[in-house]
């Protein structure tokens, strides 16, 4: 907790522990003061003021590309008009382009002096965003935490770039060496050409999804990855024992979730920051989650597992650039040490990133000597990248400011609560509710080490 700017805006904060469902008439008269402006490192951002503070600050981040021309301070428009409704100060930031984490760690700080300045002092400010601003949202309260007060990363990739790009490099690695190892197209690390190296995937698992062979091999690579067998939005969950439709979701789902693109990452990095020196392919299948259903389709193939596998670990190695490490961990792959509640939410069908993503973190906190008291977790259990509904976002944050408020997560985080949230805040607003929060005890990933045995 910062500090409190008055006693009057005190007891505005505390009423914030129960979700205020204002009626249209009121809501219509609280329409938000929108400011724009530039940042001193060059970076935009953007301010709504409610017409009556209650005192926290939501300070958004947008994903890969840095949030283009003009920020955006919310996942939606609605989402944002809802907050400001409720009395939060919410404002965002662009900045940078592509792999933008550096651009943005330096852009939060920035953007709370600028509504301080405007404003006064928070009682709270919640760095939040999604994809990989969810990332940032975690990196900023490690890094600032004289800043940033809470973290609320939604579908955010807060075990870090560096575990998320060494699983893409087992995922590649494994195809190309069992099924195209001399098609030189298929740039590993070090890519020198993003498009046509998609391109060159795309054409490869295009040919091997045609064989069961190939179906087989894809398989094996895309659960080295760790990807999810519910991956394609629209489509029904996969039955347990329907192995041909989870095959084919790790099909439609491997260039997106795996062949994740890397060029403008190395180039930010300064060389390849992904390594896949001293592991045993055999193990990581074994821990990834997925064995059951590749052994199944190697049978159905008629190949020999064992032989992939004792292939996979005779091939040639890749090492890391230790400064390009460096970069990545700074730049960022969160440590999990956190001195404020933390809130993510993942979809268990993500692919970019994994569902994984999620015990990694929790177990990192878990080491720096943190636990339950400052982190939760909670899921919704689909298909799809980062759609959440505004009814599932004003629970979210309706969890995170009760948190606040009490200094204790209590039931405000678990499913039951946040369901019983999104569901009122529909039927006295309006906002499109979304589905289920759930409960999930996901794995973690595989490849969870921030840096190399080098």
């Amino acid at each position: 907790m910062r500090f409190h700017r008055s006693a009057a805006l005190a007891v505005v904060a505390s009423a914030a522990l129960t979700v205020s469902l204002t009626s249209a008439a009121s809501a219509a008269e609280a329409v938000p003061i929108e400011t724009r402006g530039e940042l001193p490192g060059g970076g935009r951002y953007v301010v709504y003021e409610p017409l009556s503070w209650n005192g926290t600050l939501l300070t958004w981040n947008p994903g890969y590309g840095g949030g283009g021309p003009a920020a955006s301070a919310g996942p939606s428009a609605e989402a944002v008009a809802w907050l400001t409704e409720q009395g939060y100060a919410v404002a965002g930031v662009s900045a940078g382009s592509g792999w933008a984490v550096e651009d943005l760690l330096a852009a939060g700080p920035q953007v709370v002096e600028v509504v301080e300045d405007k404003l006064g002092d928070a009682e709270h400010v919640i760095a939040w965003g999604a994809s990989m601003g969810g990332q940032v949202s975690v990196a900023l309260m490690e890094q600032s935490p004289d800043v940033f007060d809470a973290a609320l990363p939604l579908c955010g990739s807060i075990a870090g770039g560096i575990p998320m790009l060494n699983a893409a490099l087992d995922g590649t690695y494994a195809l190309k060496t069992l099924v195209a190892p001399d098609d030189e197209r298929l740039e590993l690390v070090d890519v020198s050409d993003e498009g046509a190296r998609q391109a060159a995937f795309r054409e490869v698992l295009d040919s091997a999804q045609q064989t069961p062979e190939g179906r087989a091999r894809i398989a094996l690579a895309a659960t080295l990855a760790q990807m999810p067998t519910w991956s394609q939005v629209g489509t029904e969950k996969p039955a347990r024992n329907d192995i041909a439709t989870q095959q084919d979701q790790l099909y439609r789902i491997f260039l997106w979730g795996v062949v994740s693109p890397r060029q403008p990452l190395e180039q930010r990095a300064g060389g390849n920051f992904s390594w896949n020196t001293g592991v045993d392919y055999a193990d990581a299948l074994r821990e990834s989650g997925g064995t059951t259903l590749v052994r199944k389709l190697y049978r159905e193939a008629g190949i020999s597992l064992d032989d992939d596998l004792a292939a996979l670990n005779a091939g040639d190695r890749i090492a890391a650039d230790r400064d390009a490490v460096a970069y990545m961990q700074q730049n960022a792959t969160p440590t999990g040490a956190i001195s404020g509640p933390v809130l993510s939410i993942h979809e268990t069908g993500d692919a970019a990133p994994v569902v994984q993503q999620a015990a990694t973190y929790a177990e990192r906190v878990k080491q720096n000597g943190a636990g339950r008291d400052l982190l939760a977790q909670t899921f919704v259990d689909r298909p799809g990248h980062c759609a959440y509904a505004d009814a599932e976002i004003a629970a979210l944050v309706t969890a995170m400011q009760q948190r606040l408020d009490t200094g204790s997560w209590r039931n405000f985080a678990n499913p039951h609560q946040l369901n019983k949230t999104a569901d009122a805040v529909t039927a006295a607003d309006g906002l499109e509710r979304g589905g289920e929060f759930t409960r999930e005890n996901p794995d973690e990933m595989v490849r969870s080490e921030r840096e190399p045995d080098l």
